[in-house]
């Protein structure tokens, strides 16, 4: 060991697993940024002290001013416009990238394509990026994303360096293609190419569907994915005087097609179509469900939930380390952890157990019977090769290690402790806030609890017949202190219900029971126990005594 020491990879990775959940859950002042609702928003998009870049490369997005979800098909309607009850209108232009945001008509704010690989995409951005876009107004080829190497600070590299391919935001569009989702499409001044984009900032030019896709090696030699959008849209287009929106039209001659491959085109009906009795274009088919969730809960809730989710990844934390002292062999939290000159953990019961039954040493013997010089047993580490006879001959128990994995079991429990009894806290108040609503009667439930409790009492003396007065004594002193409390309203027992009889009570003097138990009960309990013993010493079997009341109860 001393020759070539070893790193303890396994105590070191847990180290760093500490250092980390230290920075996370305490460790020094942090800096806390306050989460914004929506409507706390301002109208436009601003930066803050977190921004990494000057100007708006790094803004946060302003107020969300429609009510439509990040993953909803098709034109924005006026319903969910409670700013201007219209809806956005095709022609809508904005200054910057984020308003296309606020206004729910492209949510990525730096992504041209908006959508999910499994779900379909949504909307795109036409700003020029690809030199293969063809743009033709009521119709245009778009090219998919992909195929640029972004790694570091490269996010406008324009050079392609390997084949697109039909995955993430590329297959989004092949869904909305083959599923025929109506696709929201914007352009940008960027397109310096495009006759139809606008002369400045952002512009929503209405609604268009995706007829057809393929692939097809680009003018910079690599694979591109192609998408052939149709515009279908009841309102006209921005450049056109039109007073009508689109009607169904022929597709398009594409001669790229010919030598185009994984050519994909839509063999169902689409689910956005023409209707030809109402003339307008709408959902033939159902949408699809939003997957987006809609959460209205209070400030204090939210920041609750987020208490408790701290708390998990605390725990989470601390198992993890946990794991990372493990066992090689039983693979579980090492108990009495020896760690081998080769730098690997085990249990001692699990080393010892795994090299039982072998000797350090074998004896050797020649043929003619002399006895040669013992030869050393090579017990190889169960990790590595490494030969580790000389430390099991003596293995210690590494101390250090052992008191952080006992601290780090002490506090897991305690964690665990406290989660239980907050639960246990939280169902009593429950319980006590239901029994406190209007119509519960306590009273009532009271009373049954205290005749289970007479019940349970009873079986225990009749399943024992030899009880002592003592203990009789007892159970109807604390019965009479139950029947004389100030707040109880439990009637007196049936003589029959009872392990004692009891003498009628007197008419006409309107005393309360409470009062008469208490002062009397002692003493009856006493005389009548004395009577008992009386009784069973002379054999007496009469039936008025309370020995063989008790017994035949």
């Amino acid at each position: 060991m001393a020759i070539q020491p070893r790193i303890n990879s396994t105590l070191v990775a847990a180290i760093r697993m500490a250092k980390l959940s230290r920075s996370i859950t305490s460790g020094g002042p942090q800096i806390v940024y306050r989460y914004l609702h929506n409507q706390d928003r301002p109208d436009k998009a601003f930066t803050t002290e977190r921004a990494q870049r000057p100007g708006m490369a790094n803004a946060a997005s302003g107020r969300i001013f429609v009510t439509v979800p990040k993953d909803h098909f098709g034109p924005i309607p006026a319903e969910n416009d409670p700013e201007r009850n219209q809806g956005v209108l095709v022609g809508e232009t904005w200054d910057m990238r984020m308003d296309c945001r606020q206004w729910g008509v492209h949510y990525p704010p730096v992504g041209g394509i908006g959508g999910k690989a499994h779900y379909g995409a949504q909307s795109i951005v036409i700003s020029g990026g690809y030199e293969d876009d063809e743009d033709h107004g009521e119709w245009f080829i778009y090219t998919g994303s992909g195929g640029r190497d972004l790694s570091g600070n490269k996010r406008t590299n324009k050079e392609q360096s390997f084949d697109q391919e039909f995955k993430e935001k590329n297959q989004a569009l092949r869904v909305s293609c083959d599923k025929g989702y109506p696709v929201r499409v914007v352009r940008s001044e960027k397109d310096k190419r495009s006759p139809y984009a606008p002369e400045k900032g952002y512009r929503y030019d209405g609604i268009y569907r995706i007829e057809k896709c393929w692939r097809k090696v680009g003018k910079q030699g690599f694979k591109v994915c192609r998408y052939l959008f149709v515009r279908c849209d009841n309102e006209p287009a921005p450049w056109t005087s039109d007073e009508h929106g689109d009607r169904p039209r022929d597709l398009p001659v594409i001669p790229e097609l010919k030598r185009g491959i994984d050519v994909s085109e839509r063999k169902d009906s689409p689910s956005w179509d023409y209707d030809e009795k109402e003339c307008c274009w709408k959902w033939k088919k159902p949408p699809p469900p939003s997957e987006e969730k809609v959460v209205n809960i209070n400030p204090e809730d939210r920041e609750n939930a987020r208490k408790v989710i701290r708390k998990a990844q605390t725990i989470s934390m601390k198992e993890k380390l946990l794991k990372g002292f493990s066992c090689l062999i039983c693979e579980k939290v090492m108990n009495l952890p020896l760690t081998t000159p080769c730098a690997h953990n085990f249990c001692k019961p699990c080393l010892e157990n795994a090299f039982a039954g072998q000797t350090f040493s074998k004896e050797r013997v020649c043929q003619n019977g002399r006895k040669l010089r013992s030869q050393k047993n090579v017990m190889k580490c169960p990790a590595c090769p490494t030969d580790i006879s000389e430390f099991l001959q003596n293995p210690q128990v590494n101390r250090e290690l052992m008191e952080v994995i006992e601290k780090l079991q002490s506090e897991l429990d305690k964690d665990e402790n406290d989660g239980r009894s907050s639960d246990t806290e939280k169902n009593n108040s429950a319980k006590e806030n239901h029994d406190a609503l209007p119509g519960g009667d306590t009273t009532n439930l009271s009373n049954e609890e205290m005749e289970l409790h007479d019940e349970s009492s009873l079986k225990r003396k009749t399943s024992s017949p030899c009880h002592s007065a003592e203990h009789e004594n007892t159970e109807i002193s604390k019965k009479s202190k139950v029947d004389a409390g100030p707040e109880s309203k439990v009637p007196m027992e049936n003589p029959s219900d009872s392990n004692i009889s009891q003498p009628p009570a007197a008419k006409g003097r309107g005393r309360p029971k409470g009062r008469r138990q208490k002062g009397v009960a002692k003493h009856e309990a006493n005389g009548k126990s004395k009577e008992g013993q009386e009784a069973g010493e002379d054999g007496n079997t009469s039936p008025s005594s309370p020995l063989h009341l008790q017994h035949n109860i």
